[in-house]
């Protein structure tokens, strides 16, 4: 496909860390809530950037938009986050249009995911996308885009057997207090938080562990009694966080804040505990590891079990991989005709001034002229001539490049700036 300005005076860019060269201390470094993600959009509306979606999720933190360089991105996101600039050039990848649409088709799709096939990536996706549209940070390339890269999605969850199985991070946890927690259908749980990823893990819980010892905590505890409810589990007040924790064998944190939830001031266990930290950025403090009972694992640690589910599913990546390529090539498609939709807009605009004035003449000569009938019968002419320019600009037999030259000289045109 031609290279060329996707939109006039900027390029798309991707602009990001993840998981493949950044650690979870440095992805919590640029990690966003939703207060973080509003100020970027706030600040890319009031910079006058046309369009933009930010997504922060436990492996990656992204931005995709226009921008006339990608340092106004990288900019944008480092004034926002604990990061700086420096550290996101050591760990940081940067994609520009064409590489940049085929990057967001394989995050959406799930091949990029730390477990491959997970595609809660997709949904998030989504949610930013509709929050960027509450600020008109959304273009007519980036909504074409998003839903191509949906559309993907869809077809690989149901063609392939990529999501197959039940793997994903908080799946994973659990399988690894199956495999390392001897007796556990006795043993204490605490689950702390009851976000997306805690609501999964107590669900795997539940299914796999056959405990009936699960606790939940969360700050909002409403949010955990609806969990809880469906359940039957016991849910505890967010001031009784120490006390249950020295009750507990197994304490599981997905908090999702910003700043450590759990540290080793808050531990007073003589037994054995086990903390799985499930949150981007870390929330249990590190210094637990001093105490001699406590074990930590972080989600980095737990992505990394591989089992038949994942082997399994490395078997579709060509097909799903082939599937991309026919949803993204319909995209690039579409693309390439909005390269020709100003010069047919302008063609179209000129074919319309003849009109006016011929029209404007024939009702000074003609006594009974039917404006009506005129009128109908020129603008079907003039439809009729850009489609057949539109369908010529679309054939390969010359380059589109040179036919809008011709076109543009031929009829003297003035494009109309228009950003895709």
């Amino acid at each position: 496909m031609t290279q060329y300005h996707i939109s006039k005076g900027t390029h798309f860019y991707a602009i990001g860390i993840s998981y493949k060269k950044a650690d979870a201390e440095i992805r919590g470094h640029y990690s966003l809530d939703d207060a973080g993600k509003q100020a970027i959009l706030e600040q890319a509306k009031a910079e006058g950037i046309e369009s933009l979606i930010v997504t922060s999720t436990c492996n990656r933190t992204e931005l995709y938009g226009f921008a006339a360089s990608p340092d106004d991105l990288v900019t944008l996101l480092c004034e926002n986050t604990k990061g700086t600039i420096e550290e996101f050039q050591s760990v940081a990848y940067i994609y520009k249009n064409h590489d940049a649409i085929a990057h967001m088709f394989r995050v959406g799709s799930g091949l990029d995911s730390q477990i491959l096939g997970d595609f809660e990536i997709i949904g998030q996706l989504k949610n930013a996308t509709n929050a960027s549209k509450g600020y008109g940070l959304v273009n007519a390339f980036l909504e074409r885009l998003i839903n191509s890269v949906i559309q993907a999605s869809k077809r690989i969850k149901t063609e392939t057997k990529i999501s197959s199985g039940a793997t994903s991070v908080s799946f994973a946890s659990v399988q690894y207090i199956l495999n390392e927690v001897a007796n556990v259908a006795s043993k204490n749980i605490l689950l702390f938080g009851t976000g997306k990823i805690g609501r999964n893990t107590c669900e795997n819980l539940v299914k796999h562990s056959k405990n009936s010892h699960i606790t939940l905590i969360n700050r909002t505890k409403d949010k955990a009694e609806k969990i809880a409810g469906k359940f039957n589990l016991v849910v505890k007040d967010y001031a009784n966080l120490q006390e249950e924790i020295s009750r507990t064998d197994v304490l599981i944190v997905a908090t999702g804040a910003q700043l450590p939830t759990v540290d080793k001031d808050i531990i007073q266990n003589t037994k054995p505990l086990l903390i799985l930290d499930l949150s981007i950025p870390k929330n249990v403090n590190e210094n637990v590891t001093q105490l001699p009972n406590v074990s930590l694992v972080h989600m980095d640690q737990l992505a990394k079990i591989t089992d038949v589910t994942i082997e399994n599913r490395r078997l579709d990546i060509p097909l799903a991989e082939a599937i991309i390529e026919e949803v993204k090539a319909e995209f690039n498609e579409w693309l390439e005709t909005r390269k020709f939709a100003p010069t047919i807009k302008a063609l179209k605009l000129k074919l319309t001034d003849l009109k006016n004035a011929e029209l404007d003449t024939q009702r000074k000569k003609i006594a009974d002229f039917n404006e009506t009938q005129a009128e109908l019968i020129s603008n079907n002419i003039i439809q009729k001539i850009t489609n057949h320019f539109a369908h010529h600009l679309k054939d390969d037999a010359m380059t589109t490049n040179e036919s809008l030259e011709l076109i543009k000289k031929v009829f003297q045109l003035e494009e109309t700036p228009s950003h895709v």
